[in-house]
């Protein structure tokens, strides 16, 4: 999960973890680590939902992830089935990182914990490492469809993978759900988003389409090769994977995708290198996936309006966390703005 432009930096003070008593526990656990190896705990900065940490140890490296303090969101920081996952997905899927080890002992660092093994590689921000030309980054946008589009044609029969949810009535308790968590984490500032969420409940598609999903698939979620042509060796954050619509997958991916031609409050959000030129719009991205999987992409919009939703509610959850002190990250200061641009732009698309 090493990015050449995405250095681990020093534990902040709010997210530390007892090295003593994780030295401890590893040295029982893992059978490459030593009592008397010198343990190093760096953090990365990038993400703003789960805790991610570069442990070093002589000559050897793992990645370590948890959930933040005062998280008390189900399913958004279930460390044991991002564990389960990984697990389920080795020898299926060429993208999934090896899992290593799974802590439930909230003793050990406070919360659950799990580690995997370290991808060598770049993982784009809000900008690339690197110069990328045009025909490059329309290169990039394809690669990313594609090891989508291969997460989605799983075969489900031929894993246990199939157990990780429920696919009937998927779409129906997304929208209740999502709803429900908006009404929990607004504040007295807070955009009421009762029409868009009535219009969510109303106009549900029907579950045409099965598949695993996984939730949060975006460029900052994939691993680059460092040379050239930059395609993608892993996709990283499964704790929110599940059976379920690939189309509400897809249109929760385009949530986070900026186009160059976008308003100026959706660029101010802007995550990703998604505007530079080169990269597919929108419209082309649906048009591409639609296209190599032979399905009518007709009634889309549906599903991008509900993408655009749920990371509202996502950063508006964050900001709460903020607003309530259960957490000082200086990053999550705007969350609450940032979360009425995404509800505007929602419902700006046509209907």
């Amino acid at each position: 999960m090493n990015n050449i432009t995405d250095k681990p930096n020093e534990v902040r003070k709010e997210d530390s973890l007892d090295k003593h008593k994780l030295s401890v526990y590893l040295s029982k656990h893992l059978d490459n680590f030593n009592i008397n190896d010198q343990l190093s705990i760096q953090q990365y900065a990038g993400g703003a939902s789960n805790l991610t940490y570069l442990l070093q140890w002589s000559k050897q490296q793992a990645i370590l992830r948890t959930s933040p303090r005062g998280a008390n969101i189900k399913g958004a920081h279930d460390m044991g089935r991002e564990y389960k996952v990984l697990n389920l997905l080795d020898g299926h899927f060429a993208y999934s990182p090896k899992a290593l080890l799974y802590c439930e002992d909230e003793q050990i660092i406070g919360r659950p914990f799990y580690l995997m093994q370290k991808v060598e590689g770049i993982i784009p921000r809000k900008s690339f490492p690197m110069t990328v030309e045009p025909e490059q980054a329309s290169v990039m946008c394809k690669d990313l469809i594609d090891v989508h589009i291969a997460l989605h044609e799983i075969d489900l029969e031929k894993t246990e993978l199939n157990n990780l949810g429920k696919a009937d009535g998927y779409i129906q308790r997304q929208i209740a759900g999502w709803n429900q968590r908006y009404k929990n984490a607004r504040l007295e500032d807070s955009m009421p988003a009762d029409e868009l969420m009535q219009w969510l409940d109303d106009h549900q598609p029907q579950d045409r389409q099965t598949s695993l999903i996984h939730n949060d698939y975006k460029f900052d979620n994939v691993v680059l090769s460092e040379e050239p042509p930059h395609k993608i060796i892993a996709v990283l954050d499964w704790e929110m994977t599940t059976i379920g619509s690939p189309l509400m997958d897809l249109g929760c991916s385009l949530a986070y995708w900026i186009e160059k031609t976008d308003p100026p409050a959706m660029q101010a959000i802007r995550m990703m290198p998604t505007h530079i030129d080169g990269m597919m719009t929108r419209q082309e991205i649906i048009n591409y996936y639609g296209q190599q999987r032979n399905l009518d992409m007709g009634q889309f919009n549906y599903f991008y309006k509900f993408g655009l939703f749920r990371l509202a509610v996502i950063v508006q959850q964050i900001y709460h966390r903020y607003a309530k002190g259960k957490t000082n990250n200086p990053a999550f200061k705007h969350f609450g703005g940032l979360a009425k641009v995404l509800i505007e732009q929602a419902q700006l698309i046509e209907k």
